[in-house]
């Protein structure tokens, strides 16, 4: 049996644009993402939170779910994105070549 005194802690958090939650847990050595993401319940309080298809990171590094946890680490849950940012990117180029913003060849600000 593992004593209290082997037990680590972590921060399980996810954010909206308006509200985030940060619940910190207790583990044990050997715990992984997923695990610590399911004993924090979490989704509890954001019930759209699918822990089959969760994306997880610590400090922005994306962590795959069966990584174990190490201490000082967090467990950051990352909502999946709505919009393609290269595409995002692209479009946003496209309309200042429209509107002659940038030269069309060379891609430079227009003065």
């Amino acid at each position: 049996m593992t004593s209290e005194t082997e037990k680590f802690a972590v921060d399980v958090i996810y954010a909206l644009p308006k509200q985030q939650k940060i619940i910190t847990i207790m583990v044990t050595p050997g715990t992984t993402f997923i695990e610590a993401v399911a004993q924090s319940n979490m989704v509890k309080f954001f019930p759209e939170i699918n822990l089959d298809e969760a994306k997880l990171g610590t400090f922005s590094r994306a962590a795959k779910q069966d990584e174990v946890l190490v201490p000082g680490q967090r467990v950051e849950i990352y909502r999946p994105l709505i919009a393609d940012p290269k595409d995002v990117r692209r479009k946003r180029a496209e309309k200042a070549k429209d509107e002659g913003r940038i030269n069309k060849i060379t891609g430079a600000k227009v003065n």
